[in-house]
């Protein structure tokens, strides 16, 4: 507690543990740098085109898109996050998990308390459940967020301000598996339901080791969407979920820290698909 109070006054606990590799990045920097280095190499990125069929045949994978353009694969790798399992029966693969979005809320600190923490500030994670909880994060541009919550969405891409689907929400309660989850952490689900209408008590997850932040700090910042696969039975899937087929690989599941980890990740799916390539 003596050591937790000399490196960050301002945030209160029993004890810490000290992590001096933790950093923190811009995402969408290092994927636009990524995406340059694959045009470099001979690649070409597509985007704003949604997958309408995946075909696969004896020797290649017939990717046809919205757009109306149609290309060809010798192997498939599909990293699809929250369309993973939609994109995965494209291939006709037996699923016995769906993608279950649930919905982080964050909030952003004013400039004036930029200084409040030196470091990315964590509570204390519950072992049962894969979220980090509302946390301080020290952001690549010097603020600081607050967040985020985990509430049920309704929509998988509710990124915005109506956040219901039809067809996400109906696909979401024939599947037995959301009943089963929610069942589970139903007394867990109603409170971050409230907390996330009201305000207050959001403010004090976070009060609980920084009991400075007030109400008025709380400003406004976009929310997430966790892209969380549940097993038909009830069960989160806490670990890196992988299906496959003959000429493809999907990433079903890639749980947190997937952003900061994406490029050992990448060179281990990489790896499978050389081995795949070896074994044709």
């Amino acid at each position: 507690a003596d050591e937790l109070k000399d490196r960050e006054p301002n945030v209160r606990g029993v004890g810490a543990i000290y992590s001096p590799s933790t950093g923190i990045v811009d995402y969408s920097r290092i994927t636009n740098k990524m995406a340059e280095r694959f045009r470099d190499l001979g690649g070409e990125v597509g985007t704003g085109s949604r997958v309408t069929s995946l075909n696969e045949q004896a020797d290649r994978i017939d990717v046809t898109l919205s757009s109306g353009i149609t290309a060809q694969a010798r192997y498939l790798l599909v990293c699809g996050g929250l369309m993973a399992d939609r994109l995965a029966r494209l291939m006709d693969i037996d699923l016995d998990f769906a993608i279950v979005p649930y919905r982080g809320e964050y909030y952003q600190l004013p400039p004036e308390l930029n200084d409040l923490v030196s470091h990315l500030i964590y509570p204390v994670p519950d072992p049962d459940l894969p979220f980090l909880g509302v946390h301080l994060t020290r952001m690549i541009d010097g603020s600081i967020t607050v967040g985020p919550n985990a509430v049920q969405g309704f929509k998988r891409e509710g990124y915005g301000r109506l956040n219901v689907s039809a067809r996400d929400t109906w696909e979401m309660i024939r599947f037995k598996g959301f009943w089963r989850v929610t069942r589970r952490y139903l007394r867990r689900g109603f409170v971050e339901m409230w907390n996330s209408l009201w305000k207050r008590g959001y403010l004090e997850n976070v009060r609980k080791y920084c009991p400075s932040i007030r109400l008025s700090d709380l400003g406004p910042y976009p929310a997430g969407i966790r892209a969380q696969a549940v097993y038909r039975n009830g069960t989160l899937v806490h670990d890196f979920l992988f299906v496959q087929t003959s000429r493809s690989l999907h990433v079903c599941n890639a749980p947190s820290p997937a952003a900061t980890s994406a490029i050992p990740i990448g060179e281990h799916l990489c790896d499978l698909l050389i081995d795949k390539m070896h074994d044709d």
